[in-house]
């Protein structure tokens, strides 16, 4: 039965074979990224056993790059790229270059045309947006200024790729290599400053208004959905205007999916329930990313490896020394330490999402070979694979240089080396997730005049709360180094405020190891993570439908007593 119902086999098979692989990358301490792109070269057709449907793979998959770059847009900061512009914007425009050029020439020697050489040689030059920030959280450097200038630089080289996004398909009927029927037309309609002056026209067009009306009339919308007091209608509210924006884009406007995608979710976050938006269509987000990526990887032919190894090697090094040693130099060149220098280099030691969109544009536009799909695809993985050693490897040189100018400097770090945020409270309460619970907990504790630190998972939410004066630790709140930064072996109390009863019992279970005289109180929806919590060592566990009911009888019991007496 399954040749009728390809889309159900397609998403069923796809989603299990992620799910495991992922499952599998996460225990050898590497990126989930990575046990996608080989579920979806094992459900390939390079491979023997199931083959998905790839037509039915890549429409997915442009659901997911709308969805991706929905999150991107939704999470952009202008604050983040102000604060280190002067460093990131030439930084990453320069870095860029130089990797575009490495990658066209490799490009030439492999006897490519300069349109395949030019996106292929932009494909290298972006890194992964989604496993940086996962390796910086991870080793606590987000909140560092070298972190800064990392997710700077990474918003550039964002913004340069939607930009490229706009231009290559003009350029690809231009540049020896591009489509012959696609140059003679636009030869015929008029010059490349024409046709770049007319795309221009449209993009302009596009911007100006969702800039004009959508700033407007977005955030009312969301707030007369919000009014109504359905979830559902909400969440599908702010699928609508994303996925409808960016339809609309390309119909309308002739803007790319992800372009358009970008832009909604960059006028929804000047709404103030951008953040339930956000939160209320993550699952959705990451469930199509993930599709994404297994999409991709269905289109990695893994003979490559073993037909053009040295070519493989020549990407992998483009990757991992051309473009980080590239980035190294120029961040030194702008008189930043060595060890800013070294984590940006280890920062872009990989490629990833913008990676494969350009990839998926360039064979769309018939100036991309197969073999240069296949090169970027197989670069990715590797240097996705190997990226934790590279920051292992840019972890130790930072703490060498660390030790050295602490010895120095009598034991105190020069104020031009930044350190993790760590809070200097004692005796007080930590609030650990800051969403609809957590914030109305967190801001009655800060009225009552209680030393509050609060733990958040988004930083956009810590870098408000901080913005007003608040403490506030950004990460996982289940890793030791998290929970130290909040200082918990000082703290008084600890409320777990994330609505996961079985997650919050790793995060309880290491804050009791840590304090044992702390009092934990948390929250759970069932009977089981109930006592999975308590288990644990949570002092008290609130369970919602419990105390709903509880203050329910307690109101029916005080309107019966006088009626009794």
């Amino acid at each position: 039965m399954l040749h009728h119902t390809p889309l159900i086999a397609t998403i069923a098979v796809g989603f299990l074979v992620a799910f495991i692989l992922g499952l599998v990358a996460s225990r050898f301490k590497l990126s989930p990224i990575v046990g996608y792109l080989l579920a979806g070269v094992l459900v390939g057709p390079f491979t023997p056993g199931f083959t998905a449907d790839s037509k039915l793979a890549a429409e997915l998959a442009e659901i997911g790059v709308i969805l991706l770059m929905f999150g991107v847009g939704l999470h952009f900061s202008y604050r983040d790229l102000f604060a280190v512009k002067n460093i990131a914007l030439p930084g990453a425009v320069a870095q860029i270059a130089v990797a575009t050029l490495l990658g066209m020439g490799l490009a030439w020697v492999m006897g490519w045309p300069i349109a395949g050489g030019l996106i292929f040689g932009l494909a290298l030059s972006v890194a992964s947006t989604v496993v940086l920030l996962r390796a910086l959280e991870e080793r606590q450097l987000l909140d560092t200024r070298s972190g800064h200038i990392a997710v700077g630089w990474l918003i550039v080289e964002d913004l340069a790729m939607v930009v490229a996004l706009v231009l290559l398909p003009v350029l690809a009927t231009t540049l020896p290599g591009g489509d012959g029927a696609a140059s003679a037309q636009a030869s015929a309609g008029g010059s490349l400053g024409a046709s770049l002056a007319i795309t221009f026209g449209k993009v302009a067009a596009f911007v100006a208004l969702m800039f004009v009306v959508g700033r407007r009339v977005i955030p009312w919308l969301l707030a007369r959905v919000a009014g109504v007091g359905s979830r559902e209608l909400f969440t599908l509210a702010v699928l609508a205007i994303g996925i409808g924006i960016a339809y609309g884009a390309a119909v309308l406007f002739d803007v790319s999916f992800a372009l358009g995608a970008f832009f909604a979710g960059m006028i929804l976050k000047e709404s103030e329930l951008s953040h339930k938006a956000a939160d209320d269509t993550l699952p959705l987000r990451d469930a199509f990313a993930v599709l994404f990526f297994v999409s991709v990887g269905m289109l990695f032919n893994p003979m490559v490896l073993v037909e053009k190894p040295l070519a493989v090697l020549a990407t992998l090094a483009i990757i991992l020394v051309g473009k980080s040693a590239a980035a190294f130099f120029i961040v030194r060149a702008f008189r930043y330490p060595s060890d800013t220098a070294v984590l940006i280099a280890a920062s872009l030691a990989q490629v990833g999402e913008f990676s494969f969109i350009l990839v998926t544009l360039g064979l769309s536009l018939g100036v991309l070979p197969e073999t240069g799909r296949d090169l970027v695809l197989g670069g990715s993985i590797l240097s996705i694979v190997l990226n934790p050693t590279v920051f292992a490897i840019a972890g130790r040189l930072r703490a060498m240089r660390l030790r050295r100018l602490s010895a120095k400097t009598g034991g105190e770090a020069p104020s031009d080396v930044a350190s993790p945020y760590q809070t200097a409270c004692s005796d007080h309460v930590i609030v650990i997730g800051f969403g609809r619970v957590g914030k109305r907990v967190a801001e009655h504790l800060i009225r009552q005049g209680e030393s509050t630190v609060i733990i958040e998972s988004d930083i956009n939410r810590v870098e408000d709360l901080r913005q007003v004066g608040q403490s506030a630790i950004h990460g996982n709140a289940a890793r030791t180094e998290v929970l130290e930064a909040a200082g918990v072996r000082r703290a008084r109390s600890l409320l777990v405020a994330v609505p996961n009863g079985f997650e919050a019992g790793e995060i309880v279970a290491r804050a009791r190891a840590m304090n044992p005289g702390l009092r934990i109180v948390a929250r759970a929806h069932l009977d089981a993570e109930v006592e999975h919590l308590k288990a644990n060592g949570a002092d008290r566990v609130i369970m919602g439908e419990q105390e709903i009911a509880r203050l329910m009888i307690s109101d029916v019991g005080e309107e019966a007593a006088p009626a009794a007496a």
